[in-house]
């Protein structure tokens, strides 16, 4: 299913808001099974079960048009950004790891949030893609508001300690890791030169999660005591996550081929508006002040990004 560019044009915005819904069901799921299994078997279970369902998705897509598409020349090139972008994925989850054991898990977050700036400056260097005024503007905005969203207390705000400490740097190397690993994924979608952005989105998850849970079932498996033995009687839930998480997977890298990584990633913060909302709903809860400004800020972050290729 070819798609002219002026449909492209537009056609990521949805894709993006999808990704981003199904991410937080599966970021949902996955918080259950981090308590019954621990953080690095409920993070190799979003590959592990994830694969089916994108290996299933490609099938489709193969076989559902009345003239199969050519297959991609898979290149070294290609391979080694999805590998790069594989790889520093897993290292973002390590260093949040690192930065949530920190004494200032408060500030660490704060500064993962900075991605999108980092992507921003990422792709600028690695993919020549440089930000228009506009793009450049919902970024800093959206940003400010998730920052606003984020920021630690008081206390710690004005502390020059916390900021310099080692949880803050790993909550620092946290952002640029899911930024390097956004701009590897962008960079294999370019490099793949798919005839239709569905199907550089399917190739590039199934290649992605494949490298991912070979990797991380092998450190899984011979670091821990249990080793993989602990991922199979929780599989009912393991599938809803991993269902969840290669859907979201898929229209990332389907986005990503559509639009570049760092528009991408700004309307990819809706993520948080999701969760924020969510939370505070089951909570009952209502919004200081400041979060009330960070939502706003988001929000119109959000509007500034859409319109940015209008």
């Amino acid at each position: 299913m070819s798609l002219p560019p002026d449909t492209l044009a537009w056609l990521w915005v949805p894709v993006v808001l999808f990704a981003a819904f199904a991410q937080t069901l599966r970021n949902t799921a996955q918080r259950t099974l981090t308590q019954e299994l621990g953080t690095l078997p409920a993070t190799l279970v979003r590959f592990l079960y994830g694969l089916p369902f994108a290996a299933a998705w490609l099938a489709l897509l193969y076989w559902w048009p009345a003239q199969a598409p050519a297959w991609p020349r898979f290149t070294a090139a290609y391979l080694g950004w999805i590998a790069l972008g594989a790889f520093f994925q897993i290292a973002g989850t390590a260093f949040l790891l690192l930065a949530m054991a920190g004494r200032n898990f408060a500030v660490a977050v704060t500064l993962t949030k900075t991605e999108v700036l980092q992507v921003a400056l990422f792709a600028s260097i690695f993919l020549h893609e440089l930000p228009t005024p506009l793009a450049l503007l919902a970024m800093a905005v959206a940003t400010l508001g998730v920052l606003l969203l984020s920021l630690p207390p008081r206390g710690q705000l004005w502390s020059p300690s916390a900021w310099l400490s080692r949880p803050a740097l790993y909550g620092l190397a946290c952002g640029g890791s899911f930024a390097i690993a956004s701009v590897g994924f962008r960079g294999g979608a370019l490099a793949l030169g798919a005839e239709t952005p569905w199907l550089s989105g399917a190739w590039g998850v199934l290649i992605a999660q494949a490298l991912q849970t070979l990797g991380l079932g092998a450190w899984v498996a011979f670091t821990s005591e249990k080793g993989l033995a602990p991922l199979w009687p929780a599989w009912r839930l393991s599938l809803l996550a991993g269902s969840m998480g290669a859907a979201a997977s898929l229209a990332w890298f389907t986005a990503y081929a559509m639009q570049g990584a760092g528009p991408v990633r700004t309307l990819g913060m809706v993520e948080v508006v999701f969760s924020y909302l969510v939370s505070r709903r089951l909570l009952s809860e209502s919004f200081t002040r400041p979060e009330k400004a960070g939502m706003a800020l988001m929000l119109a972050g959000l509007v500034l990004i859409c319109l940015q290729g209008v």
